[in-house]
Parts: C-alpha cells; sequence; structure tokens
C-alpha cells in the first residue's frame, strides 16, 4: 500500500521541484571546543532547561563526521540541504574571523557541491555569541549592525558558492519563547521584550540583506514558522485574530512593507509603545526577497477555555502571544505527534495559501516539515511508518496548494538525523535518520527510505 501511495505521489512531483532536508548547526555539530560560546550552551548549563540535561557536545558530532554524512545525502538523492552556520564558530565573541570554524563550512559547501547537493545556507539558526547577549541580545539597538557584520563575513566566504540564502529562521521562536518567555535561550522572561527582540531580528534581517545584494549572493531570504489558527466559536474570534497576527501577519506585514499594523499596537499597549521602530529600518527590512521559507508544522486551533486542557491556556503571565485576550486556550485534536502537535495536512495547504495571498509573487519553500515520534530500534532498523504517513500526507497537501496556483517550489524534510531538540534534549527524534546515542551510528529508518524513493523517481 505504501509503495503505492509514494508512486502516486512522485508522479505528482514535477521533475524541477526541490527536494532536500534540513539541520541546524547547535542541534547536530558538536565540537564545542572549535568555536565560541552561544547562548544555547549559556541556557543548557542551568539545571532543568533542558528536559533531559544534554549539552552540544557531542550532539551528532558533525563536525568530525562531515564526510559520512555528506555521503548520506548523496545516497539519499536530495537536491539540497539546508543547514545553519554557527555564528560563535565562524565569528566568536570578539567579533574576529575564526578560520578554522570558516574553514569547516568550506568543506562542508565544496563536499556538497561535489555530490551534485545545493547548499542551502541559514545564517541564524538561534546561537547567538554569549558575549553580544551579555550587551542585551536582540534588545540592543545596534544588534543589526553585528548581524551585518557576520553577514558580510559568510557573504565575502560562501557567496560564490551557495545556492538559497536564508538570513533568519522562525524569528518568532527567538522572540517569544527565548524573550517573552524562558522557554527557550536566553530564558528572559519578559513579555515586553518579545516585541522588540521580534522588530529588532528582522531590522537584522533587513541589514543582511542589504550585505547579500552587494555581494551579488544567491537568492536571499528568509525562513519563518507560518502556519493556519483556526478557530470555529465566534466567542474567540478576536484571541484567534491576535495570535494570527503574531504567529503570522506581523512578519509577513514587514517584508511587505505594510509596518506593524495599528491593532496589533493598541493590543499590545500594556507592553510597550513600539517607539524603538526605525523607519529607515522598515524599508530596509521590506526590500525585495527571492524566496520565502515557511517551516510548517502543526495549526494553531483556537476555542473558548471552558472546553479544554485548562495548561493551554492563552493569556497567562508568559504566555507565547502577549496581549492576547483572556478566555481561549489551544485545542488540538487527534492523531498528535510525540510533541503533542496535532497532524493535519490539510492546515499546510491553506498555510501556503494564505501566505501567497498575503505576500504575493514571492515564491515559496517548505523550509521544514516533519515529527517526531517513538522511534524504536529493533534488530538494527526503526519501521517509522507514522512518520512516513506523516510525510506522505504533508507532500500531498504541498502538491494540493501547487495545484490551486501556489507558487511553491520545494520542501526541506526536517531532519536529516536526529538531533538536540532544544529544551527537549534527545528525547524528540524528528530524523529520518536514527543516530545512536552510543556510538553515533545513522541508521536509516523507513521514512529516509521512503524519502531516498521519491528523490530517485524525481530526478
Amino acid at each position: 500500500m505504501t509503495d503505492s501511495k509514494i508512486a502516486a505521489l512522485a508522479a505528482r512531483i514535477p521533475e524541477d521541484f526541490d527536494l532536500g532536508v534540513a539541520t541546524a548547526s547547535w542541534q547536530i555539530e558538536g565540537d564545542s571546543k572549535g568555536r565560541g560560546s552561544s547562548i544555547w550552551d549559556d541556557f543548557a548549563k542551568v539545571p532543568g532547561n533542558i528536559k533531559d540535561g544534554s549539552v552540544a557536545d557531542p550532539a551528532c558530532d558533525h563536525v568530525n563526521r562531515v564526510e559520512g554524512d555528506l555521503d548520506i545525502l548523496k545516497d539519499l538523492g536530495v537536491d539540497s540541504y539546508r543547514f545553519s552556520v554557527s555564528w560563535p564558530r565562524v565569528m566568536p565573541g570578539n567579533n574576529q574571523p575564526n578560520p578554522e570554524g570558516i574553514g569547516f563550512y568550506n568543506r562542508l559547501i565544496d563536499g556538497l557541491l561535489e555530490r551534485g547537493i545545493k547548499p542551502v545556507l541559514t545564517m541564524y539558526h538561534w546561537d547567538m555569541p554569549s558575549e553580544l547577549q551579555a550587551i542585551g541580545g536582540w534588545l540592543n539597538k545596534d544588534i543589526h549592525k553585528h548581524f551585518q557584520n557576520y553577514a558580510n563575513l559568510l557573504a565575502e566566504n560562501f557567496a560564490d558558492r551557495v545556492g538559497m540564502w536564508a538570513t533568519l529562521n522562525e524569528p518568532w521562536v527567538s522572540a517569544y519563547l527565548g524573550y517573552a518567555t524562558k522557554l527557550h535561550a536566553p530564558g528572559l522572561g519578559n513579555p515586553a521584550a518579545g516585541f522588540e527582540a521580534g522588530y529588532r531580528l528582522m531590522s537584522a534581517h533587513g541589514a543582511a540583506m542589504s550585505v547579500l545584494r552587494e555581494h551579488k549572493a544567491n537568492m536571499p531570504g528568509i525562513a519563518l514558522n507560518l502556519t493556519e489558527v483556526i478557530t470555529e466559536d465566534e466567542r474567540v474570534r478576536a484571541q484567534a485574530d491576535h495570535v494570527d497576527s503574531l504567529q503570522n501577519r506581523f512578519w509577513l506585514d514587514l517584508l511587505a512593507g505594510r509596518g506593524v499594523s495599528e491593532a496589533l499596537i493598541e493590543r499590545t499597549s500594556q507592553f510597550t509603545d513600539w517607539s524603538f521602530i526605525d523607519q529607515a529600518q522598515l524599508k530596509d527590512i521590506a526590500q525585495p526577497i527571492d524566496w520565502l521559507g515557511i517551516n510548517y508544522y502543526t495549526p494553531i486551533r483556537i476555542a473558548p477555555a471552558s472546553e479544554g486542557d485548562q495548561k493551554a491556556a492563552l493569556g497567562q503571565d508568559f504566555s507565547l502571544y502577549p496581549g492576547v485576550p483572556e478566555g481561549a486556550q489551544m485545542a488540538s485534536r487527534e492523531p498528535r505527534t510525540e510533541m503533542g502537535w496535532e497532524i493535519f495536512p490539510a492546515s499546510l495547504t491553506e498555510t501556503l495559501k494564505q501566505t501567497a495571498e498575503r505576500l504575493p509573487n514571492i515564491p515559496l519553500y517548505l523550509s521544514e516539515n516533519g515529527a517526531a515520534f517513538d522511534d524504536q530500534l529493533v534488530d538494527g532498523e526503526i519501521h517509522d511508518q507514522d512518520r512516513v504517513d506523516f510525510y506522505l500526507g504533508h507532500l500531498n497537501a504541498v502538491m494540493d496548494a501547487k495545484d490551486q496556483g501556489v507558487d511553491v517550489r520545494g520542501y526541506f524534510a526536517w531532519s536529516l538525523m536526529d538531533n538536540i531538540e532544544w529544551a527537549e534534549g534527545l528525547e524528540k527524534r524528528f530524523g529520518i535518520y536514527y543516530v545512536d546515542p552510543k556510538n553515533q551510528a545513522r541508521i536509516p529508518k523507513d521514512s529516509a527510505k521512503m524519502f531516498k524513493e521519491i528523490c530517485k523517481r524525481n530526478k
């Protein structure tokens, strides 16, 4: 049955559709001695911040196993590989380039090209140098200048070979999980800080875009975690609208040149007056991008607070969506992944359509999509049929959007291999390759075999 589903899906995917996999530096690289300290290293040192106490060394020991991992990518048959650069590996807190760190990414990029794989480089996937956090991190009014220097270093060294660039990965997560709450690094827990951090992340994006254009870098863009916000009850329509404004519209409005909406400014007036907005920076933020990455995992359902789990209630002191009116809560449905996230592929189709309307005429890519499940290694194999079904469902959802006129050009599975899932530690496995914690062996799951077959049929 699965073979026929794979064949049917592969028949829907155009030959020029970009199929790839994705990872992030802090989650896989290891070799912490070869770089400076990051905010996630500092965060992981605090007991309780990482559920299983994991730290970034050895992680997946990717720095020392890069040749083998490159061979895995070639065997998988992907068109592209999306990876992130560790800011403190190439430019530690002293702001001086680190030749060894730059050399590692040169080897990675050259190794990809030698194997016929397009490098897709993410500049920032959450691992800010500790020294920059000490001066305020994403709340420092000059942080965009630091990011601009970093962008210039990357462009000078890699612009001639990288096929696509993402300035930021999921700035909503950095701002609201890291600053508004204490769930992620740096763990500030100040709801008001989320708004400013979000804005300053986007000002850094604008500064980096200018650098990439100056260096004639190929296809600069950004990756946002966007999703459909669903409610079936008019009583919580205002709450759903506020969640949508922070999760989706804030970022797209800035990219489209619409600025920050008056409605959002009014709803958040108890937290901030938004006086940190700079009109010149707004113009930089709104300069054209060549592609938009969408990281999609699950829809957000909003229901009246009396109808579900009170633990998920919105509007609490450290809400992920500061300013949301009381009386509503998250209300996901079965089936769910190990992360507790609802599996609903049709919502991905709607997310793509909605994004194309809000930011028209920009090619879209699924820059991340994947799921954590309770993988069991039995006799050297992992039969992760639930993940296979997840990928089949969501890839078909992408094709549904494409059939309805959405200009979506690629899909990156998250993730190539099991890794440190941030605050969840090693307990949540997203990889299509299992990583044995005893010896770092990479073992293909059934989902990897499925993805390999789709890539093979798409050549």
